[in-house]
């Protein structure tokens, strides 16, 4: 089912810029907005899941928290990660479905990538898997020469994150900022990117990659974040590095 709907909020994302994005309207900020789609597609989600699972509670990008009952697991929803990218004509957002424990701890991750017709999967303890095939991460033993994915707060750089990219830098680790947390957080999961790094972990787009990530066998730095907290996802044998990285720039931020 959760694949089905990721088919279904693939196809209405690209009808949706096919026929221009639609009105977009400001949320906490300038930089912070939603369109149409967005909010259609977690509609017509979260229809499903109610229908399916009347229990099980529902926290949504958009439309907030429905609580289930209390020892129910519970559905995150981010419809469009990645909106300014989508309101703007460019072809980096996803959609992103999970599901979790009562303690957070997930147990479904899926990211939809609407322009590649990729979809990444995982459940937990079942590996991971982009379009049916198993994928791992990268078998890397250093960042050097080698691609690190990370996202602003939105307009706004986080504490530590530029002594992070400097970092970077000196090792000769090309950084990018692409505009979709789910959606870079799974390219360590493929083997495509050796790290990813976000300032603020948030479930509804965080969650199902960060689970993907780590059945492919990635390293979480933190292993379960809490909401809020910095989060580092590295292949396996460039994890000593990376580690010592952030604990020297964006962990010590936060001291």
């Amino acid at each position: 089912m959760a694949v089905e709907l990721a088919e279904w909020a693939a196809e209405a994302i690209r009808g949706g810029n096919r026929g221009g994005a639609g009105p977009v309207r400001q949320k906490a900020s300038p930089a912070d907005i939603v369109t149409d789609t967005d909010e259609a597609v977690e509609r017509h989600v979260r229809a499903v899941l109610r229908r399916e699972f009347p229990d099980w509670g529902i926290d949504g990008e958009e439309y907030g928290v429905e609580e289930g009952t209390s020892d129910a697991p519970h559905w995150v929803i981010d419809p469009v990660d990645g909106t300014t990218n989508y309101a703007h004509g460019l072809g980096w957002c996803s959609f992103s479905l999970g599901l979790a424990e009562p303690d957070g701890s997930p147990l479904l991750g899926l990211v939809a990538d609407p322009w590649r017709g990729e979809v990444f999967t995982a459940v937990r303890g079942k590996g991971a898997h982009l379009n049916g095939t198993s994928i791992h991460a990268a078998d890397h033993t250093t960042l050097t020469g080698h691609v690190f994915l990370t996202e602003w707060a939105a307009h706004a750089h986080w504490p530590g994150l530029d002594a992070l990219l400097a970092k970077l830098a000196d090792r000769h680790c090309t950084a990018r900022v692409m505009g979709s947390t789910a959606l870079s957080l799974v390219q360590v999961a493929a083997g495509r990117a050796t790290a990813a790094a976000i300032g603020e972990f948030h479930p509804v787009d965080g969650l199902p990659a960060l689970l993907i990530a780590t059945e492919a066998g990635a390293v979480a730095m933190p292993q379960l974040p809490s909401y809020g907290e910095p989060l580092l996802l590295v292949a396996p044998e460039a994890a000593a590095e990376a580690g010592e990285l952030w604990r020297s720039t964006v962990g010590a931020r936060r001291l």
